[in-house]
């Protein structure tokens, strides 16, 4: 129930005061090892009924609440599309000649019923009912989306296959429109897309080789290559995402970026679409911006105490710079915006640089960095001290330019968030001062600085004991003296996790808080293994080391944090 609205409803469970914060802590501990949505949490451990749990987000959210659904008349069911009703999750039950009435099963998405109303052309009022019973009446009514991507390729290899041109030629733009907008290339690009959404991809890779056509996810980190569509579609699908994105189909030869904004099961989502001419066509990669999938909070991102700490300490400061620092993908953005959310209240101005905005913040300014008219980070950086704010968030850290204006904005009383690419926290120090920035200016400005990993977690369905051989042990640095009656897990694979054996992902984390000891070092120019041997003695912990801590957990395996770290 609810699934992707666990923050939601872990939310609406805290301002409502639905259980002591203990115990409500530990509901979403269980949410979060077992992978069951916290709404079932709540109610398969008696804190709430269903239905008292439908009732309470029925008066949060302002949609009437209905316990009893009607027998719904053939006429009403017939005058919604079935693709509508599964693309939204909406289910009509009256329909007065002007208006529908429809149940949702998603009633934390405060646009559906606009939505609803562009798509349908007609008023509409959106009512809440148990939503497991909702979704089975929409496949009872509609019918499931049966075409598969089998199916559906099997079609287009066959006699009926859609008029594509291919490489050899040179198509006009006539062509690629006639290719993007055939009905089998519409249909096949839509499954894809919806296919990987639902399978909580990240990332969607259409990638043209001389032989063939590759389509593959990125799922937890790890790419999952599907069936490959025949190599003749290349261009027709490629163009119809171009067509999707608003990008210029007859132009092949240089790279392009545009957005794309769907409706999957009735909740928003954003792709951004980045586009490169290779030798045999052009590369396509998707990056998948859900908002509802995206945690936040800061207390949702399995941060250790320590670091939670310092993190909220950090981001109340009315001054300083705060680094995070990983390689792409490792969660850097939304550590970032976690923190900005902690503090986004009406009393403070806060203004960020992105390239791009990857998800947007309500009372926050986002400005999207745009390197064709010169709106670089510096040059917006420069521009939002004249904007009055009191906290600035910068996409990334890239020259020296960039640094010098965030130190000067630090030391002129703002409080500034950016992010690094360096391998580990003493790293970031040692980067900014090989830019050319003067060390005792990092030393007086610089707060904390914070690496991070994203390792998979261990699927809770198929987890499974086992003992790990002594070389695995051996990489990690572990005397198997020191193990004691510790067990270690690994995911045997099941249908829940893809036969992965992991399913969803948590961080690993580096926390140097800036100590006089380390700034004295950083003035003296010292080495980074000088400074990561102050912070180590201070109390830092290596990657590594808090890596061992999800293996001792149970949450991740050996092989995952001796990958990472």
């Amino acid at each position: 129930m609810f699934e992707s609205h666990d923050q939601a409803i872990l939310d609406l469970s805290r301002e409502l005061q639905l259980l002591p914060p203990a115990e409500l802590e530990a509901a979403n501990e269980e949410h979060k090892a077992t992978g069951k949505s916290l709404a079932d949490v709540l109610v398969d451990l008696g804190h709430i009924t269903r239905e008292d749990l439908l009732k309470k987000v029925s008066a949060h959210v302002g949609i009437p609440f209905l316990e009893d659904i009607p027998v719904i008349p053939g006429e009403v069911v017939n005058a919604v599309d079935g693709e509508i009703a599964r693309a939204f999750g909406i289910l009509p039950i009256r329909f007065d000649g002007q208006a529908f009435d429809v149940l949702t099963s998603n009633p934390f998405n405060h646009h559906l019923g606009d939505d609803v109303a562009f798509a349908l052309g007609k008023n509409v009022r959106v009512l809440l009912a148990d939503p497991i019973r909702v979704e089975s009446l929409v496949k009872l009514h509609y019918g499931e989306d049966s075409t598969n991507l089998e199916d559906l390729l099997h079609d287009l290899s066959g006699d009926n296959k859609a008029k594509t041109p291919t490489t050899d030629q040179q198509p006009n733009d006539k062509d690629l429109a006639e290719a993007a907008n055939e009905a089998p290339i519409v249909r096949f690009v839509n499954l894809v897309l919806n296919q990987a959404i639902r399978d909580k991809a990240s990332d969607i890779h259409f990638e043209p080789f001389e032989h063939d056509f590759k389509i593959r996810y990125r799922i937890d980190g790890a790419l999952y290559e599907m069936a490959p569509p025949p190599k003749n579609l290349a261009i027709s699908v490629t163009s119809r995402v171009k067509v999707l994105a608003n990008l210029n189909i007859a132009e092949r030869r240089i790279p392009q970026d545009g957005r794309i904004k769907l409706t999957i099961a009735g909740r928003p989502v954003d792709l951004r679409v980045s586009t490169l001419p290779t030798q045999f066509g052009e590369s396509v990669v998707l990056r998948v911006l859900d908002q509802s999938a995206m945690q936040l909070d800061i207390t949702q991102l399995g941060l250790p105490k320590d670091v939670f700490d310092g993190i909220n300490d950090i981001v109340h400061r009315p001054n300083g710079i705060f680094i995070v620092t990983g390689p792409t993908g490792s969660g850097k953005t939304t550590t970032l915006y976690s923190g900005l959310r902690i503090i986004n209240t009406s009393d403070l101005k806060l203004l960020t640089a992105e390239d791009p905005v990857e998800y947007e913040l309500e009372g926050i300014m986002q400005v999207p960095v745009n390197h064709a008219v010169g709106l670089t980070f510096a040059s917006a950086l420069r521009s939002f001290l004249r904007q009055d704010p009191d906290v600035i968030m910068v996409g990334e850290v890239r020259d020296l330019e960039t640094a010098q204006i965030a130190i000067q904005a630090s030391l002129t009383g703002h409080l500034v968030l950016s992010t690094l690419h360096t391998n580990d926290a003493p790293g970031a120090i040692t980067r900014l001062i090989d830019m050319g920035v003067e060390p005792f200016l990092l030393a007086s400005s610089v707060e904390a600085v914070l690496a991070q990993r994203l390792v998979r977690r261990i699927c809770a369905n198929c987890r499974t004991a086992y003992e790990p051989p002594a070389a695995l042990l051996k990489q990690l640095r572990i005397d198997p003296a020191d193990i004691g009656n510790r067990e270690f897990f690994y995911g045997k694979g099941c249908d829940n996790c893809g036969k992965s054996g992991y399913r969803g992902r948590m961080g690993i984390y580096e926390w140097l808080r800036l100590s006089e000891g380390v700034r004295d070092l950083i003035v003296k120019r010292a080495p980074t293994l000088a400074i990561k041997q102050k912070a180590l003695e201070q109390g830092m912990r290596t990657l590594r080391d808090d890596g061992l801590r999800g293996i001792f957990d149970g949450a991740t395996s050996i092989e995952e944090i001796v990958k990472y770290t």
